[in-house]
């Protein structure tokens, strides 16, 4: 099943309200050929690209938490705070 960026988007927001919190911009792009997704953190200069598999992004909309994900918004958020 393929979902949309929206969808997508909206959920990573839900399970990671510090990508709001921290004021993040999140932009998703899907990646057919690949499938995978191109995750885009950004905060002013600092920048974060990340890929979720496909299968991971199913899992995130169907409630499973993304611990990879999670773990890169994490340290990106502790590197933006380190630095500015």
């Amino acid at each position: 099943m393929h979902h949309e960026a929206g969808e997508l988007a909206a959920k990573l927001l839900e399970m990671y309200p510090e990508i709001q919190q921290h004021g993040l911009k999140l932009d998703l792009e899907y990646k057919a050929d690949k499938a995978y997704w191109v995750i885009k953190l950004a905060k002013g200069d600092h920048l974060l690209h990340t890929l979720l598999d496909k299968k991971d992004a199913d899992a995130c909309l169907e409630g499973v938490q993304c611990v990879y994900l999670g773990v890169q918004i994490g340290q990106f958020v502790k590197n933006f705070e380190m630095y500015s």
